[in-house]
């Protein structure tokens, strides 16, 4: 059995058609859904890009691999030291190499490696084929090339295909030829005037009034106005992402259409999954994927593996996206590596049970330094987010939101309900001491990214944003904001 994994970045779970999602951008993962099990319940360990594949493909939290934002010591893996294997942890116990002791030819056509310096991440792979936009490429300039090395090698051999496809990713640069095919259809219903005239009070990178980061530059791209300040430009935005979603869809079509022309599509493990989500409004955050919380974390998979009858319906287990990974090599016939967080839920689903977990962790390095906890209790979902900076955006040190009810986590109830509030903490509490007694060494890499200064992307920015939200009079933020994050106090001569 090939494999063939479709790696959509930036993907939301809910804005695909066979998640609920109530406009038309997924009929070809939709049929894949039909044909076989849709999750509803995957979250990314660690966030964004470069933490998410780095834990995907090593198996392991980045508490454990040092791998957890996008600059600085924590984007780089823990140094092995003496112990270190021949070719290192990475390829020895990697996902790759699992696949190739099981006879697989493993190949990559993506920029992703490049684009984040993550070379860590291509342990394993016998062929690696790089676009060369860095992440700027369209699914018309990916594709293209997956089909021809599949009408090249697709009968050769057995292999696990990677293909990763960034168009949900910002900027929104699907060609205007393929026109505007949401201009009809409402917006998500939560999005209502009154949220967005709240929102446009508020601050942060990536918030209406700086949805590009911290300014209100022209973005250049004519599906991203800036700012959004209007329930028109906010549909605007919800447009263009829907409109990268539903141009990658087709590409996804025109990959199965080669399978069944080559005859293999009764023989390919088809795979659709993303690296991490996008918030879309959610904590007031737009078009980037900037916290520990369900939206940018919560990843779609759906699977079509021929001939499995476990492979069919809807599973709520609460996974981790290394956990499919795991799932996969173990259903393969292959041994999981002892070293790896990931868990395989291969024999639950034979016995026609959920699996998962009874809780994760997830983690955000790059835009703020966080950590959530997702759960079950009381008959509801839950989310905390243990806050240690703020990424400069209204973040409390700690929040709680009840999922089942307010699915987009606009009330904070860590005030109201102290005793859910502890329960997660312990939970927090007990993973990190659990994971970190795993770990080859004593270092929180989240701490590394508080001494360094801060998340990478925030570092400098705070005078000109300071004075930005001055000059469009929200001062208080500024005032707020100036609190939180005081100016180290500068050494005079005298006393260095």
């Amino acid at each position: 059995m090939n494999v063939l994994y479709i790696d959509i970045d930036s993907l939301r779970r809910d804005h695909l058609g066979c998640y609920g999602y109530h406009r038309n951008t997924s009929p070809a993962i939709d049929a894949l859904a039909a044909d076989g099990i849709r999750f509803e319940n995957v979250y990314v360990s660690d966030v964004p890009c470069h933490p998410s594949r780095t834990a995907l493909w090593s198996g392991r939290h980045g508490l454990r691999t040092g791998v957890v934002g996008h600059g600085g010591t924590a984007c780089e893996p823990f140094r092995e030291g003496a112990e270190r294997a021949w070719a290192g942890t990475f390829y020895e116990e990697g996902w790759m190499k699992a696949l190739r002791d099981l006879g697989y030819y493993t190949m990559t056509i993506s920029s992703f490696g490049e684009r984040h310096g993550c070379w860590h991440w291509y342990a394993g792979f016998n062929e690696m084929l790089n676009p060369g936009k860095g992440g700027m490429e369209n699914a018309d300039e990916v594709v293209p090339q997956a089909i021809d090395w599949l009408r090249r090698n697709g009968k050769d051999k057995k292999w696990f295909l990677h293909v990763n496809v960034w168009d949900p990713h910002t900027p929104y640069r699907v060609p205007e030829s393929f026109g505007d095919p949401f201009k009809d259809d409402p917006i998500p219903s939560w999005m209502t005037r009154e949220v967005l005239a709240e929102q446009m009070k508020g601050f942060g990178p990536h918030s209406p009034m700086e949805p590009r980061g911290y300014d209100a530059e022209p973005s250049g791209y004519a599906r991203m106005p800036v700012p959004i300040d209007d329930l028109d430009k906010a549909k605007a935005w919800f447009d263009g992402y829907d409109t990268g979603v539903k141009y990658a869809d087709e590409h996804v079509g025109k990959l199965v259409a080669t399978l069944k022309e080559l005859d293999l599509f009764d023989d390919t493990v088809i795979v659709i999954g993303a690296d991490h989500g996008e918030n879309m409004g959610e904590l007031n955050v737009w078009a980037d994927h900037q916290t520990a919380d369900e939206y940018t974390c919560n990843v779609p998979l759906v699977i079509r593996w021929p001939g499995a009858s476990e492979m069919n319906g809807v599973n709520e287990g609460l996974h981790y996206h290394f956990d499919w990974a795991a799932t996969l090599v173990d259903k393969l016939g292959g041994t999981v590596p002892a070293v790896w967080d990931g868990k395989s839920f291969a024999g639950a689903l034979r016995a026609g049970e959920q699996g998962g977990r009874d809780y994760l962790v997830l983690s955000q390095g790059a835009w703020a330094v966080q950590r959530g906890v997702r759960f079950r209790l009381e008959g509801d979902d839950w989310l905390m987010l243990r806050t240690y900076h703020d990424g400069y955006k209204d973040l409390q040190p700690v929040e709680l939101f009840n999922l089942t009810s307010d699915p987009h986590e606009q009330h904070d109830l860590a005030l109201r309900r102290a005793d859910v509030v502890a329960y997660a903490s312990k939970l927090l509490e007990d993973w990190r001491a659990e994971t970190m007694a795993r770990s080859e060494t004593d270092t929180d890499p989240l701490v590394t990214v508080m001494r360094e200064g801060g998340p990478y992307h925030c570092k400098g920015e705070l005078p000109a944003y300071l004075e930005r939200l001055r000059a469009t009079g929200r001062g208080h933020h500024a005032d707020s904001l100036e609190a939180r994050h005081p100016a180290p106090p500068v050494k005079s001569a005298t006393t260095r």
